[in-house]
C-alpha cells in the first residue's frame, strides 16, 4: 500500500478516464480533463482524487461519489484470490 499511496491517487487515472468517456465526454476531452489533473500531481505533489474534486469540468461529467468510486483498489483485486489459486494451487 506505501508503494501504491508514493502515486497519490495516478494508478486510477484509467478508471477515471472511463467513467468519464462513459458519462459523456470525448474520447479527447476525458484524456485532456485526466492529464491535467494527473500534471498537478505530477508537477505540485497535489492528491489526484482531491484536483479532480475540485475540477469544475471533472465534475460536470462525474458526481463526487462515481470519482471516488474510481479509485476503489477493490476493482483491480477483485480475482487475487482466483489467480493464486490458479498459480499456486489450492
Amino acid at each position: 500500500m506505501r508503494n501504491l499511496n508514493q502515486m497519490r491517487g495516478l494508478i486510477f487515472s484509467q478508471r477515471v478516464l472511463l467513467k468519464l468517456a462513459e458519462s459523456g465526454a470525448s474520447r479527447e476531452k476525458a484524456y485532456a480533463l485526466v492529464q491535467r489533473n494527473a500534471m498537478k500531481v505530477w508537477e505540485e505533489g497535489k492528491d489526484f482524487q482531491t484536483e479532480l474534486l475540485a475540477d469544475t469540468e471533472v465534475t460536470g461529467f462525474l458526481d463526487a461519489e462515481e470519482i471516488k468510486e474510481a479509485f476503489d483498489l477493490g476493482y483491480h483485486l477483485k480475482h487475487v484470490d482466483t489467480i493464486f489459486t490458479r498459480v499456486f494451487g489450492g
